[in-house]
């Protein structure tokens, strides 16, 4: 009895520190970590949402680049801090699910190393191709490629990239065979697909836009579940004859394991507040993202859903862990 006792004592202790540090949380400096450089939008994204908890939360909160190792540098030192609501994560679907399928080892479990906290937005992919290329939809590309395996190359910024599994995943619906040709990013590639040397690629829409709307390349679909409204006249890759097509980039916001749930609770809603808020409604139209305010368990979902299921692909596409 007297050591059933002491447990049911260390276990109350432990849940009245817990409580007390959620009741005063926050009273200090507050670091989001992020796997991007700085500048760009992701970054832009993440220090405007820093901005706006710390008017809400009454503290100051930075917004720290940790760029580099595919993602895992900053989503391990969020995994490896203390969970006490200090040390936040703007996580990436590289940095959570990617690295699960090409690394033998990650430093961090996707989903017990991490409290996560809402999704925060997602970029869809539009399906371009060079002018030379002589189809104008999605159905003409297919059947173009079937009567010619081979013959298209497409472009990706690398090896296991969304741009790369993207075009893997419609060989494997639609049964077409192209050449794969990877690149160190989207800076060195363009130049190629908009000379003609790569005929194909699935591109962010910061970078396939401005040569769609301009003729340099044709946009045949978009890759999200709606229209784009930058583009409303394009289908969606299922409007377009590839049913349950839906691929995106997207990005969150986690803390480490253990979070407290008050803490957990609070961010949630305040980072749905600036996701819901008209001027980031505003911004977000105009960068051409989808704010995806939600639960923590609707993240935990999404990380664990896509995580076999972009496995599978690249293991399709022979992309072996290293």
């Amino acid at each position: 009895m007297p050591i059933q006792r002491s447990v049911s004592a260390l276990i109350g202790t432990l849940l009245w520190c817990a409580s007390a540090t959620a009741q005063d949380y926050p009273n200090r400096t507050i670091r989001i970590l992020t796997g991007t450089s700085a500048g760009g939008m992701v970054d832009s994204f993440g220090r405007s949402l820093a901005s706006h908890l710390s008017q809400n939360l009454g503290t100051p909160v930075v917004l720290e680049n940790r760029a580099g190792g595919s993602h895992m540098i900053s989503h391990e030192a969020v995994a490896k801090a203390e969970p006490d609501g200090y040390t936040l994560l703007q996580n990436s679907q590289i940095g959570l699910v990617f690295v699960q399928g090409t690394h033998k080892s990650v430093p961090y479990d996707p989903i017990k190393d991490f409290t996560h906290i809402t999704t925060l937005f997602s970029s869809p992919f539009y399906l371009l191709v060079h002018p030379a290329v002589p189809v104008r939809s999605v159905e003409e590309l297919i059947a173009y490629a079937r009567a010619n395996p081979g013959k298209l190359n497409y472009a990706s910024i690398g090896v296991g990239s969304m741009h790369h599994l993207g075009m893997e995943l419609l060989s494997i619906r639609t049964g077409i065979r192209m050449v794969h040709v990877p690149y160190k990013g989207s800076a060195q590639l363009m130049p190629d697909i908009l000379s003609g040397q790569i005929q194909l690629i699935f591109q962010g829409p910061t970078s396939s836009i401005p040569p769609a709307r301009a003729g340099k390349l044709h946009a045949l679909a978009i890759t999200g579940p709606e229209r784009s409204r930058a583009m409303p006249q394009l289908p969606t890759m299922a409007q377009a004859g590839v049913p349950d097509f839906n691929i995106d980039s997207w990005f969150g916001l986690s803390g480490p394991a253990n979070l407290p749930r008050p803490i957990v609770e609070r961010l949630n809603r305040e980072t749905v507040s600036f996701l819901r808020n008209k001027e980031t409604i505003e911004k977000a139209a105009v960068e051409n993202i989808d704010l995806l305010p939600g639960t923590p368990e609707q993240h935990v979902a999404r990380v664990r859903s896509e995580i076999p299921l972009w496995t599978k692909v690249m293991r399709a596409a022979g992309v072996q862990p290293e």
